[in-house]
């Protein structure tokens, strides 16, 4: 398991490992970005691919959070949707509306528009910024990697834009499972190579996030998302912790710890005692306890501080001591005033 040995906060690490440690590590989805004054900022000057594509700007990006906020890892500024752009896709991000991929898959003849491509080529600039990033951070917090996983991207790659159902992804698979299972494995091919290209290039864990993994029945979950989430797992946590997020998948939570995956983030909708008990109900994973991470609504974060601290701590007692990373149910909102984010993050290390 490769380790920076220059880290001086290692809490992340430790806790993903079932290490001890002197307290419970916090990092919020999103922290870097729209709820950040100097992040908007750079929105005003540079358009998203441009934010994300300059190495420069990304690790600016990235560190912000770092020295605004006070978390204990940063994450890679960048976005799922570099992964079908690298793949030969049209991915624009427009704001106030989100992703559109003007041209989306329907049909196999689309699908041999697109291609498993040589990650150091179209994602390079990825890698350069994660070494940049390492470079400036100095060892002060870990770097978390991440990707998409594969359901999810193809979702975005079908539906062509984002939705609450993805009714037109979901009819996809359901009516053209072999095409749909095609398209699956080109995703993950492309994952696992990118994410092996980020932890080559010094990210010291990686998140896969299932953003849509909850529009899933259970079945259906194993079958056009956990199967895939599990290969990459398999080339990857030899190498560097990973976690799984797959948003309202909790059902699966069994399965998922029994993927080897290091962490499982949940959202609101579970109690840490339920989660605990399903991931901990897996066959035994090389004698450890999977770490979780989660599960604070991003929403409350609009309360008072006062109850933000409260709900925080009540959140805290709930995961008790030991293998749980604090976080947030999903990403952070756009409307989030930043003293309110400080106290999610103060009120978690003072506990």
């Amino acid at each position: 398991m490769k380790r920076d040995s220059n880290l001086k906060n290692d809490l992340i690490i430790k806790t993903l490992l079932g290490e001890a440690t002197e307290r419970t590590p916090v990092w919020m989805m999103r922290q870097a970005g729209r709820y950040l004054p100097e992040y908007i900022k750079l929105r005003e000057k540079y358009s998203f691919f441009e934010r994300c594509q300059n190495p420069e700007l990304a690790c600016e990006i990235t560190l912000q959070p770092i020295e605004i906020i006070g978390v204990d890892a940063a994450i890679l500024f960048s976005d799922i949707l570099v992964v079908p752009q690298a793949m030969g896709m049209e991915v624009q991000l427009v704001e106030k509306f989100g992703p559109l991929l003007p041209q989306p898959i329907k049909t196999q003849m689309d699908i041999q528009r697109i291609r498993v491509p040589d990650v150091n080529d179209a994602l390079h600039y990825v890698f350069d910024a994660i070494r940049l990033i390492k470079q400036e951070l100095n060892g002060r917090v870990p770097l978390i990697g991440f990707a998409g996983a594969p359901w999810t991207l193809l979702c975005y790659m079908v539906q062509g834009k984002g939705s609450k159902t993805f009714d037109e992804a979901k009819a996809f698979c359901y009516q053209q499972p072999e095409l749909a299972h095609q398209l699956l494995q080109m995703i993950t091919d492309t994952s696992i190579a990118y994410l092996k290209g980020q932890v080559a290039a010094g990210a010291d864990l990686v998140q896969i996030f299932d953003s849509w993994g909850g529009l899933l029945g259970k079945k259906d979950f194993e079958e056009f998302s956990l199967q895939y989430i599990r290969q990459i797992v398999a080339a990857l946590k030899k190498g560097i912790p990973t976690i799984i997020f797959a948003k309202g998948a909790w059902s699966s939570l069994p399965e998922m710890a029994a993927t080897g995956a290091h962490g499982l983030g949940i959202d609101w909708c579970i109690e840490p005692e339920t989660a605990r008990r399903l991931a901990d109900s897996a066959p035994a994973t090389e004698g450890r306890t999977v770490a979780l991470q989660g599960n604070f609504d991003p929403a409350k974060l609009l309360s008072p501080i006062p109850v933000i601290e409260k709900e925080v701590k009540e959140m805290l007692k709930n995961f008790g001591k030991g293998a749980h990373i604090a976080n947030l149910g999903h990403g952070i909102l756009p409307n989030v005033p930043v003293d309110h984010a400080k106290a999610f993050v103060n009120t978690v290390k003072e506990f």
